[in-house]
């Protein structure tokens, strides 16, 4: 049995995502204290093992296989809920690097401490001006620079690849649909519209479809009203990685899909009939 099958078997390791609380729409001293105590009361209601990109599965399970229909969602969820732990930890500790910059002042940042500013924002999609770090490019990066619950990213995942059957994910390791649009960049989609160039991206593993999705939803415009929502809980003192919290934050996903507010409806049914599964 490998590393990742024996995890997977243990009900008392749910993978959940180390819980972060908070946007912080005020930069100052006492809204970092507020944010390091709910963080360290968190962590202790949450701790788990780390995972590695290492431990992940090299290939896509054949879901269609699975006649069972609990066997088959139970499955699909532990397949993936490593990944989003990968993904939550990660920005996990770059939010926590955006915190100390907001307690201790970004007069004080070392020319290191710069330069990692500068990488963030990068991937981000919020560069740093010629002027440098400042209280408006670091409010936003903590806007941008925060966790999704797994109910989410789950729904999400099993709607766009109906349960992991879907071409796109048997071939192209995409769970999430997303899209490129450079020629050859992924599958030609069947039913492309006359005119369109758009592919359905391919992804090297599972764990790079759910690294896109986090940062698609974490920088991209479209998706800056989830973004408010998840600042606006924050900041009312609600936990982000809970169900209810993902139910909150599919209103924000109005522009994921051309169904609108039929998808969104679609995926807060999914959640609430999938409660069972979700980590408490």
């Amino acid at each position: 049995m490998t590393k990742f099958e024996n995890i997977i078997s243990s009900k008392s390791t749910k993978f959940l995502a180390f819980a972060v609380v908070g946007a912080v729409s005020f930069i100052g001293p006492y809204i970092y204290e507020q944010e390091e105590r709910r963080k360290s009361l968190q962590a202790k209601k949450t701790e788990q093992p780390e995972i590695s990109v290492e431990m992940l599965p090299t290939s896509t399970p054949d879901f269609g296989a699975i006649g069972d229909v609990n066997e088959k969602k139970d499955y699909f969820f532990s397949y993936l809920r490593p990944s989003i732990q990968i993904e939550n930890n990660r920005i996990t500790k770059e939010r926590r690097h955006l915190l100390k910059w907001a307690d201790s002042g970004i007069e004080s940042l070392s020319a290191e401490e710069l330069s990692y500013a500068k990488r963030l924002g990068k991937l981000y999609s919020l560069p740093l001006s010629t002027e440098g770090l400042d209280n408006t490019w670091l409010s936003e990066m903590l806007n941008r620079v925060n966790v999704l619950p797994e109910a989410l990213v789950l729904s999400q995942a099993a709607n766009e690849s109906a349960w992991g059957t879907s071409r796109f994910a048997k071939q192209a390791n995409n769970f999430f649909g997303q899209w490129c649009y450079s020629k050859g960049c992924g599958l030609v989609p069947l039913q492309r519209n006359e005119g369109s160039t758009h592919e359905v991206a391919k992804f090297s593993s599972s764990q790079e479809s759910v690294h896109r999705y986090f940062m698609n939803i974490n920088r991209n415009l479209a998706y800056k009203e989830l973004r408010g929502i998840r600042s606006d809980l924050s900041d009312a003192g609600q936990e982000l990685l809970t169900h209810n919290t993902a139910t909150e934050l599919t209103n924000g996903l109005l522009k994921y899909s051309e169904r609108g507010s039929a998808y969104v409806e679609d995926l807060q049914a999914m959640i609430r009939h999938n409660q069972k599964y979700w980590a408490q």
